[in-house]
């Protein structure tokens, strides 16, 4: 499985991207800390995003998952992309006739857009309630994730990052289903 979803279908979400980083490279996140690029070892990250737009027929969340899973300048798509195609049609998602080319915008669109970088695991949470500072507070207590620059993709937030280094997979799904209840209020 590629994704795992917390809830139920919702044009609007969260989510958590598991990145595999094959070996070493330098990125410089757009004009993230003056475009200067840092260092990322071969290594799992998880970078954490919202789409909430609220447009009349819009489908913000899988415009911004499919986006994510594209590279620019008619590079190969990360392999991830066609099950989540799949997935957001089931959900009543019409693709667009072209993907056009993809500009890199956001600072993780940097990182997705090499090849050394490979999507390979969404987790989703559907709903308009933004979440998305409570899933990077969720990820920074873990013990085995480390920030790796403060701010980075998260300009819009009071603090902390929404790009994190982790260690180990294996503990990720049982602290977010732990997590849960406090990530998504009821009512």
């Amino acid at each position: 499985m590629q994704y795992t979803i917390f809830g139920q279908n919702s044009r609007q979400g969260s989510y958590i991207l598991l990145i595999n980083l094959d070996r070493a490279i330098k990125v410089a996140f757009g004009k993230f800390r003056k475009s200067e690029p840092l260092e990322l070892q071969p290594s799992h990250y998880l970078y954490v995003g919202s789409a909430l737009g609220s447009a009349k027929g819009r489908f913000p969340l899988a415009s911004r998952l499919l986006r994510h899973a594209s590279r620019s300048d008619s590079k190969p798509p990360h392999a991830i992309r066609s099950a989540l195609l799949e997935l957001f049609m089931s959900w009543g998602y019409r693709a667009p006739a072209s993907r056009g080319d993809k500009k890199l915008h956001w600072h993780i669109d940097f990182l997705l857009d090499r090849e050394e970088a490979e999507l390979a695991h969404v987790f989703i949470f559907p709903g308009a309630e933004r979440i998305e500072a409570r899933l990077a507070a969720t990820l920074a207590a873990m013990p085995e994730t480390t920030p790796v620059a403060d701010r980075l993709g998260a300009q819009d937030a009071a603090a902390g990052t929404h790009l994190f280094r982790i260690d180990k997979l294996e503990p990720l799904l049982p602290c977010l289903e732990k997590a849960m209840p406090d990530l998504i209020r009821q009512g």
